[in-house]
């Protein structure tokens, strides 16, 4: 399916999905709410079948000024059987971010998730071992991925 395609695809499925074109895959705005359905007609749908995730982050648009987070996931996915491409993106509730996990849709989800999870705080709902991953423990809950991270040792501040 080319982008077209792709758009009235989805449409049926989300309507209120939000279509952002400007790149070259089709980047599609869903809310948290939404998310965990969509995630499974986007593995399921016989039509569709992103059966491949192969990117999962977060990305914290805070500006300076601000104290609470703008967070943003985006995932991509690809079909491996007809070799079609989509970016998903949902903003989160800044005061505290949290989604539906995919991990039991996307095997990859799962370590993707923690990273996330440990670097920019971002809660999974449901995920089977949401833990840190890359982080020593006493990291927890420090998210140094984040703009608002200080880190006094190093001295270091985004």
């Amino acid at each position: 399916m080319n982008n077209e395609e792709l758009k009235i695809k989805i449409t049926e499925l989300l309507p209120s999905a939000i279509f952002d074109e400007t790149g070259e895959w089709l980047n599609i705005h869903v809310t948290p709410t939404d998310w965990l359905s969509f995630a499974i007609q986007l593995r399921n749908d016989d039509l569709l079948f992103f059966d491949y995730l192969f990117c999962l982050t977060c990305i914290d648009w805070t500006k300076p000024a601000e104290e609470k987070p703008d967070l943003t996931m985006v995932y991509h996915f690809s079909s491996t059987k007809f070799r079609h491409h989509i970016v998903v993106k949902s903003n989160l509730n800044s005061s505290q971010p949290q989604i539906e996990t995919v991990s039991n849709i996307w095997q990859t989800a799962n370590f993707l998730e923690r990273e996330v999870y440990e670097m920019f705080g971002v809660n999974f709902l449901n995920h089977p071992d949401l833990r840190l991953l890359i982080l020593p423990d006493g990291w927890e809950g420090k998210n140094p991925m984040r703009k608002n991270f200080e880190d006094p040792i190093n001295m270091i501040k985004l």
